[in-house]
């Protein structure tokens, strides 16, 4: 007897820490930067994206936290997105639209909004973002995972 009860005890702790951990994976997304040890102009400390996972059809919206020591006047992100390790995306944006110009030193946001075709293959994918500065010199670069979920609301198209 006491061992049933040891094991019952045990399986909802086990999954309610199963839950904890799901939950806590799918709602942050790990950045890396492209080269490791690399010192680039741009930190980035992180990015939300909302909402996690993507619907397909819907418009989401990947915002990202970043630093710079100096002032940047103008720039391009450069986003590339690979599925499977494929590249299936790839687009070119004035940084200026994406946050306001110009950047001034310390901390500012990148936030940019795309709504993915409903035909969009559900699953996990990797954004690779270049931001680069006036000179054309690469500023910063990072990847980072997102998802998009399986379901999306053709009830609502």
């Amino acid at each position: 007897m006491e061992v049933m009860a040891a094991r019952f005890g045990l399986l909802p702790a086990l999954f309610l820490a199963f839950c904890l951990l799901f939950s806590s994976a799918a709602l942050a997304s790990s950045v890396e930067y492209c080269k490791k040890g690399a010192d680039y102009a741009v930190k980035v400390s992180g990015v939300d994206i909302s909402p996690d996972p993507i619907a397909r059809g819907k418009p989401a919206t990947f915002t990202i936290s970043a630093y710079t020591v100096n002032a940047i006047t103008e720039g391009k992100l450069v986003i590339n997105v690979k599925y499977f390790g494929l590249n299936v995306y790839e687009e070119t944006h004035d940084l200026c639209k994406e946050t306001s110009c110009p950047v001034s030193t310390g901390a500012f946001k990148i936030s940019h909004k795309q709504t993915l075709p409903i035909f969009t293959p559900p699953g996990s994918y990797t954004l690779r973002m270049t931001m680069m500065g006036e000179d054309g010199k690469q500023l910063t670069c990072i990847t980072f995972d997102f998802y998009i979920g399986f379901f999306s609301s053709v009830a609502d198209i």
